[in-house]
């Protein structure tokens, strides 16, 4: 991290300050190295000894914590002469900005947000890990309703801009795709005159004074278990990676970086993991997020990769849809039907709609009854999805299918 001086922590809040100055932020006291900052966030007070003992050159019990937090990361920023790309969208922020961090990391010191740091926390500790000499900071900015993701650009400053996609997601706050459409629009309104907005085809963009470009759909097409995409040779074979990876190969041009003829991506933690499970079985672990769009991706991916496996679709609720939230489950149950899904196993009380309208399975109300009857349900050889929205916590199941598979 581009070193502070602790003597900025006073106004932020109640400072304990050991050093003259700090080399790094976390709010966890167990990533504390010598020279960093721990920031009590909600339960952090307990741990302050413990951040203390690790070494830390400073903590903090902040008057406001995200207001402390965004306080140091926009110091940071302002210290950094790095290119901030911004990544926002219904779907696949997370896929896109791993995939433009592995075409970066070759060419340009980059600085990559962790897993899903996309919020009020996660986009100030990622800006505190800029150093000196860091070229690209590669941010994901997340909203649940209007203003949010102005609130992070205030931050973050970004120069680049990505909008992945627009789909029904957080309808609960924004109550249509309208809604969505102008709060991920905010990325665009708060980028420099002379900046890169990358968006979809047909997404809408008022500024003339920024660089727009367009990324049609994208096709992809694989090659010995590789997806060529714009003459690039990733290691994915999922069809909707394609298009997040047409967004980053867009983004590597904007920012002037060399195009790799191939690149290998590690992509974060359920977003589609993959493992064997008992007698020739796969396990697609994709349990991390799920939306109407996102879901029929995953179901059609099933599909394709089941090569004659029996199929079994694990599928959770689909949070903050709104009143319309019913009658998405029932779309994503008949997308389930369609496409040939042997069984489906619907967890949660909205999950029961993914059942209505004719796909084959059974529904419990949550994931202890999941696991109850997980041996009932996928059998030896199977090729098994597992997927729903974040709160469920529905990688339990993934996790237990993967044990039986360890045993």
């Amino acid at each position: 991290m581009i070193p502070l001086p602790t003597s900025l922590l006073t106004a932020l809040g109640d400072a304990d300050v050991r050093a003259t100055e700090f080399t790094g932020v976390h709010v966890d006291s167990r990533r504390v190295v010598a020279g960093d900052l721990f920031v009590a966030v909600g339960g952090g007070v307990e741990f302050l000894d413990d951040a203390i003992g690790r070494g830390a050159a400073a903590t903090l019990v902040p008057h406001e914590p995200f207001a402390a937090l965004a306080a140091i990361g926009t110091t940071v920023r302002g210290l950094s002469s790095a290119r901030v790309v911004g990544i926002t969208g219904s779907m696949g922020k997370t896929s896109t900005k791993d995939i433009l961090a592995a075409l970066c990391m070759p060419a340009a010191r980059t600085v990559a947000a962790e897993a899903s740091y996309n919020n009020e926390i996660g986009v100030p500790l990622t800006l505190c890990r800029l150093e000196p000499d860091t070229e690209v900071c590669i941010l994901e900015l997340a909203m649940r309703g209007f203003g949010q993701i102005a609130a992070l650009c205030a931050i973050a400053r970004p120069d680049i801009g990505i909008i992945t996609n627009i789909g029904p997601v957080h309808l609960e706050l924004v109550e249509s795709l309208d809604g969505v459409r102008r709060a991920k629009s905010e990325l665009i309104d708060a980028l420099p005159r002379g900046g890169t907005a990358i968006v979809p085809e047909d997404f809408p963009v008022a500024r003339s004074d920024v660089t727009v470009v367009r990324v049609p759909p994208a096709q992809g097409r694989v090659e010995d278990g590789r997806t060529i995409v714009d003459d690039v040779s990733f290691n994915f074979t999922a069809g909707h990676q394609a298009a997040n990876a047409a967004a980053a190969l867009a983004a590597l041009d904007a920012l002037g970086l060399p195009r790799p003829a191939t690149v290998d991506v590690e992509f974060s933690r359920w977003r589609g993991e993959e493992d064997e499970l008992p007698g020739g079985g796969l396990l697609i672990n994709d349990a991390y997020n799920a939306n109407p769009v996102s879901m029929r991706a995953a179901l059609a991916y099933l599909a394709a990769r089941a090569e004659g496996r029996r199929t079994v679709a694990i599928l959770g609720d689909m949070a903050e849809l709104g009143r319309t939230a019913p009658a998405y489950h029932r779309e994503v149950g008949d997308a389930a039907a369609e496409l040939g899904v042997d069984e489906v196993l619907a967890v949660g009380e909205l999950a029961r709609g993914y059942l209505e309208r004719g796909a084959p399975g059974q529904s419990v109300p949550n994931v202890h009854e999941a696991l109850r009857v997980l041996p009932d349900v996928v059998r030896p050889g199977d090729a098994v999805l597992v997927k729903a929205s974040r709160a469920l916590g529905l990688e339990a199941v993934a996790d237990a299918l993967t044990g039986v598979a360890a045993q």
